[in-house]
């Protein structure tokens, strides 16, 4: 049954969403802008070629508190937390038992802090803090930070347009973080972000949300972007949406995310299903996460099966959709292994017909990262 407006949460933006004259949906048990009049197109294109602002101020923030936080922490996740350097963040996968993945995450660790920052996903947030919780307890307390709100700066000019607010982010390279100030506030920025694009995160008071946001809309570079764009820029550029290419039924190796696996993590196999996840990197896996090209103009959605030449289905789509950048669809799945590499000739089951498609590398647009030289 579908949330009725009344029951769904609203960011501190929210005003400032009407205001502006975004079409609101229920996401994540949040009232959230889909898209703006500009329309998702065109938003998606500014935000490649210029700057977009994103409320993403629906995730879950919080600071892990402990005598070593970081490794308790690798009690959960395959990722090198104890190695992160400060002033660094790194993106993580959150483990069950059977090696499935709960979630996805970013780690950082502050410069002169003990304590770690994390970020997790909205409709996971309660129960990756509480499952954190249970798993750690006795050796590091989460604090979740509900009072905090989260802007996503994303585009080939927006470090130009923050540097005007925050003097010095403009030094940072990929995923690297920050305390400073940006409008005169408090905040935690890093450079990093889901589309693909160079870009920052900015945590700040959700009561300075608003200020914040009007201050950074006010340059000629940006405009407000809503949930639409921000997911036909991250399938082009590969990303996995979590409930979609990745979740508990899935994990790491099969999701193709085994570079999110510390090299010294492999060695040591002390984290959840470590033994069987291992294997799995050295003996393969029955299925792959793989990109998808279509060859004609129409999009293959979610749950579209994917046939071999004979007709026999061998996987699945998980997210799908049109590329504005490439003017053509795009997607993302799983198939068997046998038919995972790049160049293979697959059909795309829709309404009974088998559309002619192909796996592709990803990501099928290139990532504009502001690498460390």
């Amino acid at each position: 049954m579908a949330q009725t407006t009344s029951l769904l949460r609203k960011t501190p933006l929210h005003a400032l969403h009407v205001e502006l004259g975004a079409k609101m949906v229920p996401f994540a048990g949040y009232d959230m802008p889909v898209q703006y009049p500009t329309g998702i197109v065109k938003e998606h294109l500014h935000t490649r070629a210029k700057a977009g602002l994103f409320d993403t101020s629906h995730m879950g923030q919080a600071f892990l508190s402990g005598a070593d936080a970081a490794r308790a922490l690798e009690r959960v996740t395959p990722a090198d937390v104890a190695g992160l350097k400060e002033g660094m963040q790194r993106y993580g996968l959150l483990l069950n038992d059977e090696g499935g993945i709960k979630d996805d995450f970013m780690t950082t660790r502050l410069a002169g802090e003990s304590d770690l920052y994390l970020v997790v996903n909205a409709s996971m947030k309660e129960s990756d803090f509480a499952y954190i919780a249970e798993r750690l307890k006795g050796l590091a307390t989460i604090a979740p930070q509900p009072e905090r709100a989260l802007l996503a700066l994303q585009g080939p000019a927006a470090a130009a347009a923050l540097a005007r607010h925050a003097p010095g982010v403009e030094a940072l390279s990929f995923m690297k973080a920050v305390r400073t100030e940006v409008a005169g506030v408090p905040a935690i920025v890093s450079r990093t972000g889901y589309t693909g694009e160079d870009g920052f995160e900015i945590s700040i008071a959700a009561k300075h949300a608003e200020a914040v946001a009007r201050a950074l809309l006010k340059e000629p570079e940006v405009l407000p972007i809503g949930l639409g764009a921000r997911d036909s820029l991250r399938l082009e550029a590969g990303l996995c949406l979590y409930g979609h290419d990745i979740d508990e039924t899935t994990d790491p190796v099969e999701a193709s995310l085994v570079w999110a696996i510390g090299k010294r993590r492999k060695l040591e196999k002390d984290f959840p299903a470590a033994e069987k996840i291992v294997g799995e990197i050295v003996n393969g896996t029955a299925r792959k996460r793989v990109g998808i090209r279509l060859d004609g103009k129409a999009p293959a959605r979610d749950g579209t099966q994917i046939a071999d030449k004979s007709g026999r289905v061998i996987g699945r789509i998980t997210s799908g959709g049109f590329a504005p950048s490439l003017n053509a669809p795009v997607a993302m799945g799983y198939v068997e292994t046998a038919f995972a590499a790049d160049g293979t000739e697959i059909g795309l089951l829709v309404r009974g017909k088998a559309l002619p498609a192909r796996v592709a590398p990803m990501p099928f647009v290139p990532h504009g990262y502001k690498r460390a030289k």
